[in-house]
C-alpha cells in the first residue's frame, strides 16, 4: 500500500504527543494545512494527551479529560490522523515513510517528534517480575496490577518523575522507598538548600528516602519476581516492587537508521530552525532533538517553541529557537516546587537571599546579580510568588528581594501583585506569552474573561501553573479600561458569597431556594442553582441557622440536597466508597474507658484504626449502612460527632499544660477542651483548626492554626490566620496577655467576622491575605469594634452555641433520617458489593479494582 506524492506537497509527522499536536496547530495557524497534505503516524492507540498529568489518572482523571487533541480539528484541517500505526523505516533517498502497517508515505517534508524513553540502570536483574518505568498510561496498569499483592516498593530516582511514581506508589498502600544517586532529591531543580526542606516534608509523609547511593543490584526470589535491593553502601532494602524513574533518554533510532546525525549523548542534531543538521527536508522537535546550543530539552514548554519554530521555517518566515527558559513549578507529594533562571547561582558575584523554615518545610531562595538584577530563585513548600518572581527575572525588582521571600504577616514582606510588572514580562512561559500580549488581548481584541484570553493568546493552556497570574492580569486590565469585572459567586448569583451573606442575615432568608428565586440573576430564577452556589449557601445557612430560624440539622429537608459529598452521610467518603468515622475527642483527652469502646467497636465492625495528626482517633472502612450503628455505640458511651466531614471546627490540639508538664504557664488542657466544645458544629467557609499550647516551648503547634493560643505568664496571647498544608503560613499575633473571658471574646469576634466576610473555600491564612487592611484591618474590627459590629457578631456566636446539636445524635433518633443510610435504595438491606478490604499489617486497607480507560486494551508506547 503507498501514498503517491502528488502535486500538494506533503508533510509527515512521526509522533503524536503535546509537541506534535503543538506542530499541528502551528501548521494551521500559518495556513499550511490548507496548501499541505499533513500525514500523522502515531504508535500509540489514541491521540495526544497530557502527559504531565499523567500521575493524575490514580485520582480517577479520565482519558478524555486529559486529551489534547480535538477531534473536529484534525478533520476540519484534513489532518490523517494514524493511531497505532508507527513509522519503522524511513528512506531519505526516495523521500518515504514505511509504517508498522506498510503503508508508503512519500513526503516533501519529514518531521520528527519521537519523544524519549526511560533509562533504566545496568544493573543485574533490572527486568526481574516486579520491575517497572513510569512512562505511559500501559507502565500505570502494570504497577497498579502488581501492586495489589504487594506491600513495599522503591523508585530509583529522585527527580520529577520519581517523585511522582513514589507519590503514586503510597496511593496505593505501598510502603516506600526513594533512592536518589545524587546527594539530594531533585538535584537539577533545587539546591541543597531546597532538597533538604523537600527531604524534611516528604519523610513526614511516611515515605523513606536514600540520597547519596545507587543501585547496584535488584535482588529476586526463587521465582525469578523482586525481594529486595543491594545499594551501593552495601545496605539493602526488602522490596517486592521496583520502578525505574531514572531519567529519559532521546528516542532517536529511527534518525540512526536513516543516517541522521545524533549527538555523542544522543538527540538528533537540529540547526536553529529545527532542521536536522543532515537532511534539510527533515526536522526534529521535542524530547528526541539535540538542539543548537547543545542541549536536548526535557520540558514541554522549549519543545513547543521547536515546533512553532519548525513550522514557521516550513512557511518560509524567519524563526529560530536557540535555547529555552528551563523554569518549573510543580506539586509532587503535594509539595509547591519551583525553580527558575540561575537557581543555582552560577552567575559571577552573584548573592543570595535566602528564607528557610525547617520546621514548615519552607524554602524561599533568591539570586542577585551585582547591580540588583534578579537572576533566579527556588521555592520549596509555597511557591505562591512563583508566577510574579519569573516575570521578573532578568529585571531590578521594585521592593528590596528580601521583602519577596519573607512569609506573609511576618511584618517585613511584600506581596506584589502582576500588575507590578514590565509589559515584555513572559507570564506563559509553555507559549511565550507576555503581559503585554495579555493586556492585548482584553484591549485590542475584547476578551472579557480568562477563557477567552486563554483561546486568543494560548496563555494558561500549557502546565497551567500561570492561570492565577492570568485571570489578575484580566480583571485588572477590564478594571482599568472602566469595564465592571463579575465577581460574583456563580452564574446563579452576581453577588459574592459576602454579599449573599449580607442579604441572608438581614432578611432573616432560610431557603436555597427563596434565595435564588429572589436574589439570583434573572436566567438563574427558578432554576435548582449549581455545584458552587448550593454548598456555599448551605454553609452561610447552616451558620447561621439559629438566628434566621432555620434548621441546624444540615441533612433536613432542602439543606440534604445543598451538601457537599462528605456531608451527605455525615462520615468523610474514602477511596473506596467506605466512610471513615472520627468522634469528637476535645483536647485531645480521653479516659480509658472511651479509648476501649473505640477499640471494641473498631474491632466488631472490622475497621482501620488510625491515630490522627489532631489528636483524635480515625474509625476507616465503614460501609454507609454501617454507620448509624457506629454512631449508635459511640453516642451511648458519651462521645458525638468530630466533624472530619464538614467545613466547621475538627480539632483543638493541646499540649498537657500547667497540670503535668513544669514549663506549663496554664492550663492548655482545659482551654483547649473550652473551645473545642464551644466553637463545635460551627459552619464556616473553610475548615477551622486551632490549638493551645500551655508555654511558649509551642508543643500544640498553634502558629500552624487558624486560631492558636499560647500561654504566658500574665494570660493567653491569641494568633489568627495559620494554616500548614501545602501553602503553609505562620499565624499572627492578634492580641497578647488575655484573660479567659478575654480569649474566648475576640475568638467568638474572629470567627464571626471571618465567616461573615471571607469567600468560598478560603481559608484564615488566604483571607487575612486578601481582605483590604489585613490584620491591621481585622485587629480594628475584633479588638476596637472600628465598624461598631462587635456585639452583633457575639450575639451570632451566643446562638450558636445555644443551639448546637449533635448531627448524629439527631440522625440515629429519628426513622427518617436513618432512610438515607443505604448504599442502594430499593435494596436498603444490600451492601454495596464493590467496596471491599484486604488484609494490611493486621488491618485492612481498600481492595481497589484496576484502573480500566473504556472497553478498549491499551498499548503502550515511547514514540510521542
Amino acid at each position: 500500500m503507498t501514498a503517491t506524492l502528488g502535486a500538494t506537497p506533503t508533510i509527515v509527522l512521526v509522533g503524536h504527543g503535546m509537541v506534535g499536536q503543538c506542530f499541528l496547530e502551528a501548521l494551521a495557524e500559518r495556513g499550511l494545512t490548507a496548501t499541505h497534505r499533513v500525514v500523522v503516524l502515531c504508535e500509540e492507540p489514541r491521540p495526544a494527551y497530557d502527559r504531565v498529568q499523567l500521575t493524575s489518572y490514580f485520582s480517577g482523571t479520565s482519558p478524555e479529560e486529559l486529551s489534547m487533541t480535538d477531534m473536529e480539528f484534525i478533520e476540519a484541517h484534513g489532518i490523517e490522523l494514524r493511531l497505532g500505526d508507527p513509522a519503522e523505516t524511513v528512506d531519505r533517498d526516495a523521500k518515504k515513510v514505511i509504517a508498522r502497517s506498510g503503508l508508503v508515505v512519500d513526503y516533501d517534508i519529514l518531521v520528527l517528534a519521537t519523544g524519549s524513553y526511560p533509562f533504566v540502570p545496568p544493573v543485574p536483574n533490572k527486568d526481574a517480575a516486579g520491575c517497572f518505568v513510569y512512562r505511559t498510561i500501559d507502565d500505570l496498569l502494570a504497577i497498579e496490577d502488581y501492586a495489589r499483592t504487594r506491600t513495599t516498593g522503591a523508585v530509583v530516582g529522585g527527580g520529577l518523575l520519581g517523585l511522582e511514581a513514589a507519590g503514586a506508589l503510597k496511593g496505593l498502600g505501598l510502603n516506600s522507598h526513594i533512592v536518589e544517586f545524587a546527594p539530594r532529591l531533585m538535584p537539577v531543580q533545587v539546591d541543597e538548600g531546597g532538597g533538604a526542606a523537600l527531604l524534611r516534608t516528604i519523610e513526614g509523609m511516611g515515605l523513606s528516602v536514600h540520597t547519596g547511593v545507587g543501585t547496584q543490584e535488584i535482588l529476586t526470589d526463587a521465582e525469578g519476581a523482586v525481594s529486595g535491593m543491594k545499594l551501593s553502601d552495601g545496605s539493602e532494602l526488602s522490596v517486592d516492587l521496583v520502578v525505574f524513574s531514572a531519567g529519559v533518554r532521546p528516542r532517536d533510532q529511527l534518525a540512526r537508521d536513516c543516517g541522521l546525525a545524533v549527538g555523542e549523548r544522543g538527540g538528533i542534531s537540529v540547526d536553529e530552525q529545527c532542521r536536522t543538521v543532515t537532511d534539510p527536508s527533515v526536522f526534529a522537535i521535542g524530547e528526541c532533538a539535540l538542539a543548537s546550543d547543545g542541549r536536548v530539552y526535557g520540558l514541554v514548554a522549549p519543545g513547543y517553541e521547536q515546533a512553532k519554530t519548525a513550522a514557521a521555517t516550513i512557511a518560509a518566515d524567519e524563526a529560530s529557537f536557540t535555547g529555552a527558559d528551563l523554569s518549573t513549578k510543580l506539586k509532587l507529594l503535594g509539595v509547591d516546587v519551583a525553580s527558575f533562571g540561575d537557581a543555582h547561582g552560577t552567575t559571577e558575584n552573584c548573592l543570595d537571599v535566602v528564607y528557610s523554615d525547617s520546621r514548615s518545610g519552607l524554602y524561599k531562595k533568591l539570586v542577585i546579580g551585582s547591580d540588583g538584577t534578579l537572576l533566579g530563585g527556588i521555592l520549596v513548600g509555597d511557591a505562591e510568588a512563583y508566577g510574579t518572581l519569573r516575570a521578573l527575572t532578568g529585571s531590578v525588582p521594585p521592593v528590596a528581594p528580601e521583602s519577596l521571600v519573607l512569609p506573609a504577616g511576618s511584618g517585613e514582606s511584600v506581596q506584589l501583585g502582576p500588575t507590578a510588572l514590565p509589559d515584555e514580562a513572559i507570564i506563559c512561559s509553555c507559549h511565550n506569552v507576555t503581559k503585554g500580549a495579555i493586556r492585548g488581548a482584553v484591549t485590542d481584541h475584547q476578551c472579557t474573561n480568562v477563557p477567552e484570553v486563554k483561546k486568543c493568546t494560548k496563555a494558561g493552556t500549557g502546565c497551567g501553573s500561570c492561570i492565577k497570574v492570568l485571570g489578575q492580569l484580566v480583571d485588572a486590565e477590564l478594571e482599568a479600561g472602566g469595564i465592571e469585572v463579575d465577581k460574583g459567586l456563580c452564574g446563579c448569583f452576581s453577588q459574592t458569597r459576602e454579599e449573599l451573606y449580607e442579604i441572608v442575615l438581614a432578611l432573616r432568608i432560610n431557603s436555597y431556594q427563596d434565595l435564588l428565586d429572589r436574589h439570583g440573576r434573572d436566567s438563574a430564577r427558578g432554576g435548582d442553582g449549581c455545584e458552587v452556589c448550593k454548598p456555599a449557601v448551605g454553609s452561610i445557612i447552616a451558620s447561621l441557622a439559629p438566628t434566621i430560624g432555620a434548621s441546624g440539622y444540615v441533612l433536613d429537608g432542602e439543606q440534604a440536597a445543598l451538601q457537599d459529598s462528605n456531608d451527605h452521610f455525615l462520615a468523610n467518603l474514602q477511596k473506596n466508597g467506605s466512610y471513615s468515622v472520627v468522634p469528637r475527642i476535645a483536647g485531645g483527652e480521653i479516659t480509658p474507658e472511651k479509648l476501649i469502646v473505640i477499640g471494641e467497636i473498631a474491632r466488631d465492625f472490622g475497621l482501620y484504626t488510625k491515630i490522627t495528626g489532631g489528636q483524635r482517633i480515625d474509625l476507616f472502612g465503614a460501609r454507609v449502612e454501617q454507620l448509624p450503628l457506629i454512631w449508635t455505640r459511640l453516642v451511648d458511651a458519651g462521645f458525638e460527632s468530630g466533624h472530619a466531614y464538614g467545613k466547621a471546627l475538627r480539632t483543638v490540639k493541646s499540649c498537657v499544660g500547667s497540670t503535668w508538664c513544669r514549663y506549663g504557664q496554664q492550663d492548655s488542657v482545659r482551654m483547649a477542651i473550652d473551645l473545642e466544645l464551644r466553637y463545635r458544629g460551627l459552619r464556616s467557609p473553610h475548615k477551622l483548626k486551632s490549638a493551645v499550647s500551655g508555654c511558649a516551648r509551642e508543643c500544640a503547634e498553634a502558629q500552624s492554626k487558624d486560631f492558636g493560643v499560647i500561654a504566658t505568664s500574665n494570660g493567653w496571647n491569641l494568633y489568627v490566620g495559620g494554616n500548614g498544608g501545602a501553602t503553609p503560613r505562620h499565624a499572627d499575633l492578634l492580641a497578647q496577655d488575655l484573660s479567659d473571658a478575654e480569649l474566648i471574646r475576640l475568638i467568638d469576634r474572629f470567627l464571626m467576622f471571618y465567616i461573615r466576610t471571607a469567600d468560598r473555600l478560603e481559608r484564615t491564612s488566604t483571607w487575612l491575605e486578601r481582605i483590604p487592611g489585613g490584620l491591621d484591618h481585622v485587629r480594628d474590627v475584633v479588638v476596637e469594634d472600628s465598624l461598631g459590629i462587635c456585639e452583633e457578631l457575639e450575639s451570632l456566636m451566643t446562638d450558636h452555641v445555644a443551639n448546637y446539636r449533635d448531627e448524629w445524635a439527631e440522625t440515629i433518633k429519628d426513622p427518617e433520617k436513618l432512610a438515607r443510610f443505604v448504599s442502594f435504595v430499593n435494596a436498603p438491606d444490600t451492601p454495596d458489593p464493590v467496596v471491599g478490604f484486604v488484609p494490611e499489617r493486621d488491618q485492612i486497607k481498600p481492595d481497589l479494582p484496576l484502573l480500566t480507560i473504556g472497553h478498549r486494551p491499551l498499548e503502550g508506547s515511547a514514540q510521542r
